[in-house]
């Protein structure tokens, strides 16, 4: 799976049009499905705030008497 870096590059900006053709459809079918798949989770992720690693489902216990 593809590391992520969550640091943004400010040095860089780039003024267009909304109707000027651009190169994302070229950039996204020269990665893998994985890589894909893994920008997609990271991208879920940071959306909704989730982090796997603390994140669990809550456990439930029912004491139940037996005939």
């Amino acid at each position: 799976m593809t590391d992520f870096s969550t640091r943004v590059d400010r040095s860089v900006l780039s003024i267009g049009r909304l109707d000027d053709e651009s190169d994302e459809k070229s950039y996204w079918r020269s990665k893998t499905p994985d890589e894909r798949l893994a920008a997609v989770e990271f991208l879920r992720q940071v959306a909704y705030g989730y982090d796997p690693a603390t994140e669990r489902l809550q456990r439930v216990l029912e004491v139940t008497q037996r005939e």
